[in-house]
């Protein structure tokens, strides 16, 4: 509602009613047999992901703070996934491009917030294995459950008010010619560009906003285990050092990919008139694969989740 009535406020100099998604710029012709591998990334994320939640719900073992977030970061991915992926693929396989004004932006809206949301709550878990490992005897009385509630709680209202000034300002814009997208979903900078008026506030807005939450986010993290990784290092039995740093390295491969596409992102937009395909092709993949991966790596990580799984599936497995 609210983006209707900001596209109705300038309605009357504005000739466009929707968006047309056009899906992978230069490989028109040919993109629909993309669709399957999506398909089965997003099929693989839902199923993983509803695994992971029930496994934990179900696990009375599991109900501790590091699998209650990793149960908050399953729900985000099906989120994060489910507000591009069925959209792509109505466009591949029935051709349907089109979409309105205010779905646009409700959904470049969702993407950031989920997006937001998953790097909140892989601070979140850093912080929780930092705790876990520089101050073992007091993990019980700081990450509780009372914790665990206030900071998904915070990462949730940060994540939800932080980015709502990125689809009202592109709400803002008169759109009044060209309104054909080389995209296959609603980006900030994709839609702006087509507007009619000046968009540097678009830009400067999404900037801020970029370096304001994953930048926090992503020096909190690189704080945590730096300090993980000096606690480690004094540790008297190579044993124990090597279990320690073998608990975080999933985490550690999960936010490497993910903070490692959103800086390619941002610097392959700006050539993005020489090589469209890549910008676009990464930001699909940036929010599908993700939700994939992390319920697998993770999986296959933790002992314990793992053993928990197949007791859940009925697995009869006795070694590790």
């Amino acid at each position: 509602m609210m983006f209707q009535n900001l596209r109705d406020s300038n309605s009357s100099e504005s000739q466009v009613s929707e968006f047309i998604l056009m899906g992978f710029p230069g490989i028109h012709s040919w993109q629909h047999w993309l669709s399957l591998p999506l398909a089965l990334l997003y099929l693989l994320a839902l199923l993983a992901n509803m695994m992971i939640v029930t496994v934990i719900y179900q696990e009375s073992a599991l109900h501790q703070p590091m699998y209650y977030f990793l149960s908050i970061l399953a729900l985000v991915d099906i989120g994060l996934a489910t507000t591009i992926m069925p959209k792509i693929l109505a466009i591949f396989w029935f051709n349907a491009k089109s979409i309105s004004l205010p779905e646009c932006f409700a959904q470049m809206y969702a993407i950031h917030c989920f997006v937001a949301m998953e790097s909140g709550i892989f601070v979140c878990m850093a912080i929780d294995r930092y705790v876990a490992i520089c101050r073992p005897l007091q993990y019980p009385s700081i990450v509780t459950e009372s914790f665990v509630v206030k900071a998904t709680v915070i990462m949730a209202l940060r994540n939800c008010l932080a980015p709502m000034s990125v689809p009202v300002l592109a709400a803002q814009r008169h759109y009044c010619s060209r309104n054909s997208i080389e995209h296959c979903l609603c980006s900030n900078l994709g839609v702006t560009s087509l507007s009619c008026d000046d968009r540097r506030i678009n830009s400067i807005n999404q900037l801020i906003i970029a370096w304001a939450v994953m930048g926090s986010d992503l020096g909190l993290i690189i704080c945590s285990y730096a300090w993980i990784l000096r606690s480690v290092l004094k540790l008297n039995s190579s044993e124990a050092a090597s279990k320690a740093l073998s608990t975080c390295t999933s985490h550690l491969i999960l936010i490497l990919f993910f903070y490692t596409v959103i800086v390619v992102l941002s610097v392959t937009h700006s050539a993005g008139m020489k090589i469209p395909l890549i910008p676009v092709l990464l930001n699909v993949l940036h929010n599908v694969i993700p939700p994939a991966l992390n319920p697998m790596v993770y999986a296959l990580k933790n002992k314990e989740l793992r053993q928990s799984l197949y007791k859940v599936l009925g697995l009869d497995v006795k070694h590790n």
